[in-house]
């Protein structure tokens, strides 16, 4: 499928640089035309003799090298069909995010118009760093795709999150993007950029956007507790998007996150319950996007509990409060004093099965005004991902459906649907 094709490979300088090698002899078994750029710290890992001979091209390392007239950053991004930065460091990452072009590889990213793929590696607590993790965040809205970095034992010494994702991923990725018509017309982060401007016509300037995200922690004891596998992605991208049309944000969040308006870190879902409570009556969208367990532990030891010689171990469970169901029960109290003024109530739903059976039913079960459901078991778009496939539901059980695509370009749709219709149903906005 790659027959044909030129793809550009981008080296940074990280220990994980060695590995490219057999993703370039992956590239040519598929019999693609690999072009390589590497920065110079990239050739402390790898050489550039052993990078020509596998990619049977010259490898571009500084600017202007070649004797002919050809600006190289404009004629590597002429050629390729798709680039594929990997190892990405942090360096790069940043530089890229920033617009910074001060080295061949750079130059390039910022000359090329065709889907570009980032495969980051790293230290885990450079991972960590929220300055990384923004800008991922602009990088993956800008339509970039960004290959989260594995778990594991890392060449630092630590263990944790920033070993380069597996080659594998890396070349299918790369086959799927490359073989889309879409991308063939023309690239992701230009259709991205239309999207923006058509969506920056939301003005939420004068409203407060109450937004839940990430899957809440029922303790067991001091050590253990019951969570699920929810990130909060989703939930971050409609508070930042609400944040950008000037709404007045509260997020209410299980997760370590960053961000220039309120934010409230709660545990448990009987915590989430009382931040709500305290934000509720002032609101005028709230979004549910966390993931609310559905019990928690009657009992929670105050100790940590020992292993015993049992070989079965009995947990006693009580139901957490519905939340949605509670918060749209307040709402209609609220809307004989205030008629439609009172706030609209978005709920989520995700399932592994029967999703907008399941969907419709909570919606008429909840009372909520919208329902965002989405599947959960597909590994494409469920727990983690950065993107997402979702369908809006309303209370009349119209469906509309968002193709999968980032979750920053979902969060924009799924305010845009929320705002117009709220206007239009209930005269909101």
């Amino acid at each position: 499928m790659l027959t044909g094709k030129t793809i550009l490979v981008g080296i940074t300088g990280g220990i994980a640089a060695y590995k490219i090698c057999e993703l370039i002899r992956m590239y040519k078994r598929a019999n693609a035309n690999v072009r390589v750029i590497c920065t110079k710290n990239a050739l402390n890992f790898v050489t550039k003799l052993t990078l020509q001979n596998l990619s049977q091209n010259e490898v571009g390392v500084e600017e202007f090298e070649l004797d002919e007239y050809k600006p190289e950053h404009i004629s590597y991004a002429d050629e390729a069909d798709v680039m594929v930065i990997a190892p990405a460091t942090a360096n790069t990452i940043s530089k890229i995010a920033h617009g910074i072009c001060d080295n061949l590889l750079t130059s390039v990213v910022c000359a090329f118009r065709k889907p570009i793929i980032i495969a980051p590696a790293m230290n885990c607590n450079m991972w960590e760093n929220p300055i990384i993790q923004e800008n991922l965040h602009k990088l993956s809205s800008l339509g970039y795709k960004i290959l989260e970095p594995d778990s594991g034992f890392l060449a630092c010494g630590y263990e944790g999150k920033g070993r380069l994702c597996e080659l594998e991923k890396i070349f299918k990725t790369t086959s799927e993007l490359i073989t889309t018509e879409k991308q063939q017309s023309s690239p992701d982060f230009v259709f991205i950029s239309k999207v923006e401007e058509e969506t920056s016509a939301i003005n939420l300037a004068g409203k407060k956007v109450i937004v839940t995200a990430g899957g809440t922690i029922e303790d067991i004891d001091p050590v253990r507790y019951i969570s699920n596998y929810s990130s909060g992605k989703m939930g971050l991208a409609i508070a930042d998007e609400a944040h950008k049309a000037g709404a007045e944000v509260v997020l209410i969040t299980t997760k370590d996150f960053q961000r220039d308006y309120k934010i409230v870190k709660i545990k448990s879902a009987l915590e989430m319950q009382d931040a709500l409570d305290e934000e509720f009556t002032t609101a005028d969208y709230i979004f549910m996007a966390a993931a609310v367990a559905d019990y928690r532990v009657k009992n929670v030891a105050d100790q940590k509990i020992k292993k015993t010689s049992d070989n079965e171990f009995t947990l006693e469970l009580i139901k957490n409060p519905d939340i949605l169901a509670g918060l749209c029960a307040k709402r209609k109290l609220l809307m004989t004093d205030f008629g439609d003024e009172a706030p609209t109530i978005v709920g989520f739903c995700a399932e592994t099965q029967n999703l907008i059976q399941y969907a419709q039913n909570k919606i008429n079960q909840k009372g909520c005004d919208f329902i965002i459901a989405n599947d959960v078991s597909r590994k494409d778009i469920g727990f983690s991902s950065d993107e997402n496939e979702v369908y809006i539901i309303n209370k009349n059980l119209d469906v509309k459906k968002l193709d999968k695509q980032s979750k920053t370009i979902i969060a924009k749709e799924i305010l845009g649907e929320v705002y117009e219709q709220s206007r239009n149903l209930c005269n909101i906005g």
